[in-house]
C-alpha cells in the first residue's frame, strides 16, 4: 500500500494550511505552514517549511526548513513596521490594508517540475525555478533560475547545470512528469538504470 494518497495530500502534525490546493501523492511535513499555494502531484516538503504565495510543480522535493515566498516589509514608506498594514492588531475599529496584501499575494514564486530545494534554502517572492533545477542547502534565491541549473550561495548563483542544454531541452519536451502513475510504475527500472540520453532515446516520440 503506497504511503501517499493518490487523491490528495498527506498532512503532518501541527501544520497550518490556508487557502491552498494539493494534487495527489503530495505530502506536507510536520509543523509546516502553507499559505495561498498550490502543490502539483508527487511533490512534498519535509518538516518546518514555510511556503506562501507559491505554485509548486510536480515531483518537487523540498527539504526541511525551506522558505518559499518569504515576506517583505515596505522599504519606501515612513515606516517598514507591520503596524502600517496590520493596523487592526493595534488600533480599534480598523482593518488591514488591502492594497498591501493584494500586492504581496500577486508576487508568486514558481517552482518547476522535478526540482530539489535543499535544507533551509529560501526562494524570494516572484522568483521562478526552472524545471529540473536544484537549490543548495542554505541558498537564498533572489532571481530566476534556468532549467536544470544548480545554484548555491547568498545570493544564489549558478554552479553548473545538471544536464547539457540539448538533453535538458529534450527532457522538458518529453515532460515525463505528466505520465500517469501506472506508466511511472512500469518504467521505474529505466528511471533507475538508464543514462539520461538512453532514457530519452527510448521514450521520445
Amino acid at each position: 500500500m503506497p504511503e501517499q494518497d493518490p487523491n490528495g495530500p498527506v498532512i503532518g502534525r501541527d501544520c497550518d494550511i490556508v487557502n491552498s490546493r494539493f494534487a495527489g501523492f503530495t505530502k506536507i511535513g510536520d509543523m509546516t505552514r502553507v499559505l495561498n499555494s498550490e502543490f502539483g502531484a508527487y511533490s512534498y516538503c519535509d518538516r518546518l517549511c514555510d511556503i506562501a504565495n507559491a505554485t509548486v510543480g510536480k515531483f518537487s522535493s523540498i527539504a526541511a526548513q525551506v522558505r518559499i515566498g518569504a515576506t517583505d516589509h515596505p522599504l519606501d514608506r515612513a515606516s517598514l513596521h507591520h503596524f502600517t498594514y496590520r493596523q487592526d492588531y493595534y488600533f480599534d475599529g480598523t482593518g488591514p490594508w488591502p492594497e498591501h496584501w493584494e500586492r504581496r499575494d500577486a508576487r508568486r514564486a514558481a517552482i518547476g517540475h522535478d526540482t530539489w530545494l535543499g535544507h533551509a534554502a529560501m526562494v524570494k517572492p516572484g522568483v521562478s525555478l526552472g524545471h529540473g533545477a536544484v537549490v543548495a542547502a542554505g541558498a537564498i534565491v533572489t532571481r530566476d533560475v534556468p532549467p536544470y541549473a544548480i545554484v548555491a550561495g547568498n545570493p544564489a548563483r549558478i554552479l553548473r547545470f545538471r544536464l547539457p542544454e540539448d538533453l535538458a531541452r529534450r527532457m522538458i519536451a518529453l515532460a515525463w512528469w505528466d505520465w500517469d502513475n501506472a506508466t511511472l510504475q512500469a518504467r521505474i527500472e529505466d528511471f533507475r538504470r538508464l543514462p539520461v540520453a538512453d532514457f530519452l532515446d527510448k521514450y521520445e516520440g
